[in-house]
């Protein structure tokens, strides 16, 4: 049998030291599950090795989730402790820093339970998240976390220890840690997506299609649009990188303009909820028709929380330049598969993607943010200047500009 200790060592190293950038004296909320708890303690020992002044560990059980969306009262199923809405605005408060640890737990966990309950429930995903982002008074990291079951879904028709050691493997490599020094292996490839998005937010493009098979989407942006890629820094000037792995280049749209239909070209994982086969209609920036072939209720129920749900709040463009697409692995998680194609955000949008006050208060808001991947290298992507022209920014995957 394989150790893992030397992988999960340094995958703590960089999500806390890198990703994260725990700094001496901060306080460090670790959101994880039950079955990542190797990479959670290690975590937790390279925050306390930075300095850290407290890390708390808040785990979450998709079984425990599972006899509340059963056997609970659906009209309470958007009922949140206040304490869990406390603790965030706390971290928020202190200038804390926030590590989560993704991928699925169990697959299974949520069988048996109808669809339309399933987007009803959140957790643990807390509605001020993306508020508090783009207050940008926390340093925080989001990175995978390997498990048993995970490797079962992802790799099902290998032995369950063979493909244990396969998703490993792949994180391994997703994540950079097979270089000498992974941090500087990420300063690299930020360069590069980081000049991308220089060039995209240079150019002020009015409007971004996007169009393939089962895909003819135009979505709009504000006058102060600004694309992102890699890192991220708070008002206190901490540098950190919210993503390990990222490989996007991602804006804010306008909310009021989105039209035309959109195809999933992967399934989603939401809140534990496979949804296959997506297809969106948008008209004047509104989702008017959701559908899916698996799971479609899950996806409407989640959406139709607040009027902000059906909106945009986020495009990311990936090129071919990422370690994730050319593997052709489907992950189940979204921090993974989203970084693996382009993909739209329902939901909430991120402030910090457009440069103006005034442009800021017409940000989409939400208490959700949905990603789901649209890209594939069949799919074209054009900017559309405010005089009409029409620029190739992806083919096949590769940049034109």
């Amino acid at each position: 049998m394989r150790d893992y200790t030397e992988l999960t060592r340094r995958l703590a190293d960089l999500i806390v030291g890198y990703g994260a950038g725990v700094q001496p004296g901060q306080l460090v909320d670790v959101t994880s599950s039950t079955g990542k708890e190797e990479l959670t303690r290690e975590v937790t020992r390279a925050a306390y090795e930075r300095g850290a002044t407290y890390v708390d560990v808040l785990y979450w059980d998709p079984r425990v989730k599972r006899q509340r969306l059963l056997h609970g009262d659906p009209e309470t199923f958007g009922y949140i402790p206040p304490w869990l809405h406390a603790r965030i605005r706390h971290l928020s408060d202190e200038h804390g820093a926030r590590i989560s640890l993704s991928g699925p737990v169990e697959l299974d966990a949520f069988e048996g339970v109808p669809a339309d309950r399933m987007g009803t429930d959140a957790l643990p995903y807390l509605p001020e998240t993306s508020e508090i982002i783009g207050l940008r008074t926390t340093n925080w990291c989001v990175a995978p976390a390997p498990t048993r079951a995970w490797a079962v879904a992802v790799y099902p028709q290998a032995d369950p220890e063979e493909a244990y050691a396969r998703l490993w493997d792949a994180v391994a490599h997703i994540c950079r840690l097979d270089a000498d020094d992974p941090a500087e292996a990420w300063e690299a490839r930020f360069a590069e997506t980081t000049a991308s998005a220089a060039k995209l937010t240079a150019r002020r493009f009015d409007a971004i299609r996007v169009h393939g098979p089962g895909t003819d989407l135009t979505v709009g942006l504000l006058a102060s649009s600004r694309w992102h890629a890699g890192g991220q820094e708070t008002i206190d000037g901490l540098r950190h990188y919210p993503n390990i792995p990222s490989e996007e280049t991602f804006t804010t749209p306008d909310p009021l303009r989105v039209d035309g239909y959109v195809s999933a070209t992967m399934p989603l994982n939401l809140y534990g909820s496979i949804v296959n086969g997506i297809r969106i209609e948008f008209e004047q920036g509104r989702a008017v028709k959701i559908d899916a072939e698996d799971n479609a209720a899950t996806l409407r129920s989640a959406c139709t929380k607040d009027d902000g749900g059906t909106r945009l709040g986020e495009l990311a463009l990936v090129d071919r330049g990422g370690r994730i697409g050319p593997l052709e692995t489907i992950f189940f998680d979204t921090l993974l598969d989203e970084n693996a194609a382009s993909h739209i955000a329902l939901g909430a949008g991120y402030q910090h993607g457009v440069e103006s006050e005034a442009d800021r208060q017409r940000v989409n808001s939400s208490q959700i943010h949905i990603d789901f991947m649209i890209g594939s290298p069949a799919l074209d992507v054009d900017g559309i200047t405010r005089d009409g022209d029409v620029i190739p920014l992806l083919r096949k995957g590769s940049w034109q500009i």
